[in-house]
């Protein structure tokens, strides 16, 4: 699967697929949140809905919680 941005935002469907190109993979989903986990212990929750787009905030805590620069991130797109 491509990942990509929409409307200048991550697509929600294809922010684990970036995250998995950082080794984070979907442990669990609950609802329509998504939790990636990483060997080394870092995780994060990823809100899948459809018609939306994450916004800078919500990208901000995710790569927070991914220890993941923006720049990384951009490279993984």
């Amino acid at each position: 699967m491509e990942c990509f941005l929409w409307n200048g935002h991550p697509c929600p469907f294809n922010l684990p697929c970036a995250l998995g190109k950082a080794g984070f993979y979907v442990a669990r989903i609950r609802g329509s949140h998504h939790i990636l986990v990483h060997s080394d212990g870092r995780r994060t929750f990823v809100p899948v809905h459809s018609g939306e787009t994450i916004g800078t905030g919500l990208l901000a805590q995710i790569l927070s919680d991914c220890q993941i620069s923006r720049e990384e991130f951009k490279q993984l797109l």
